[in-house]
């Protein structure tokens, strides 16, 4: 559970990054720093979800970019 609330809580963080960022300065250089971390974090909600092996809604939940590790988590802490 600590992996999943970590991978979540950075795949959230990074997807926020990410919107303010091509909402404001559209700088390439934080596009280029964030986008592989929020892949890496999404990818990793995903493993972390399927081997916790929690209910079926949280394993299709986790595959939702941005959102998805942090209702996969409060569904798993059902």
């Amino acid at each position: 559970m600590r992996a999943l609330r970590a991978a979540a809580a950075i795949e959230a963080a990074s997807l926020v990054v990410l919107l303010a960022n091509l909402l404001t300065v559209h700088a390439p250089a934080v596009s280029s720093l964030t986008g592989p971390i929020h892949g890496t974090a999404y990818l990793a909600v995903i493993a972390t979800t399927l081997a916790a092996a929690p209910s079926r809604a949280a394993r299709w939940c986790a595959l939702i970019p941005g959102i998805g590790g942090l209702i996969a988590l409060n569904l798993a802490r059902r």
